[in-house]
């Protein structure tokens, strides 16, 4: 048993599930699920599940799964000249020309495929984070940077599957990617944007919006 939850660092965990591959626990204070630690696959193993994806700006089907993000976030930034940061922007990352050919200006940071960490030195007007925090094995870490790089009043928007979607974990699929650790849903978020003083508007079953 964890000593502690990795996202909020509350001792109030139980044993919440567990499948073929590995053992899952629950945070009584912010809802986190996440995988028992010791399955978590080492950074060799876990780059090779990562380069099986096949992330193309040119397919019109991965900027429509995209746009799911990015069209309420334009609607929220509106026209302005603002500057973004893609983080764990993956082998392909097609979030940021969308976001470019709409005129706004891009960084991206992944700690695989763009990992010049000189662009964690500076905040941005929003950052993005597509189908990248479920992966976060230090989840309370990586909370701290994301917050840190959004300037006041700046817009934290994030794509993850939330486990409200389903009613059986055990049968959820979107666990069984052995690269995805940290589950969140609707109650975690709203857990965070109450701690750390953030607006959250929730869209749809995947989409966050979160202002600072």
């Amino acid at each position: 048993m964890p000593s502690n939850c990795p996202l909020c660092e509350s001792t109030a965990i139980d044993g919440y599930a567990h499948d073929r591959s590995r053992i899952y626990f629950r945070c009584d204070e912010c809802s986190l699920i996440f995988a028992d630690p010791a399955s978590r696959l080492n950074r060799t193993e876990e780059k090779a599940v990562y380069d099986q994806h096949k992330n193309n700006p040119d397919d019109p089907e991965y900027r429509q799964f995209l746009s799911r993000l990015a069209e309420p976030l334009k609607e929220r930034l509106g026209k302005r000249k603002l500057h973004g940061l893609d983080f764990g922007s993956g082998p392909g990352p097609t979030l940021t020309v969308m976001l470019e050919e709409s005129g706004y200006r891009m960084s991206l940071y992944d700690p695989f495929y763009a990992s010049d960490t000189s662009v964690l030195d500076r905040q941005y007007d929003f950052v993005t984070c597509t189908e990248a925090i479920e992966h976060f094995n230090a989840p309370a870490r990586e909370w701290r940077l994301l917050l840190e790089l959004v300037k006041p009043g700046g817009l934290l928007a994030i794509m993850t599957r939330l486990t409200d979607e389903t009613d059986d974990f055990t049968q959820w699929h979107y666990k069984n990617d052995p690269s995805h650790v940290s589950f969140f849903s609707r109650e975690t978020f709203y857990y965070l944007a109450k701690r750390d003083c953030l607006q959250c508007e929730l869209i749809g079953s995947d989409v966050v919006l979160l202002t600072k």
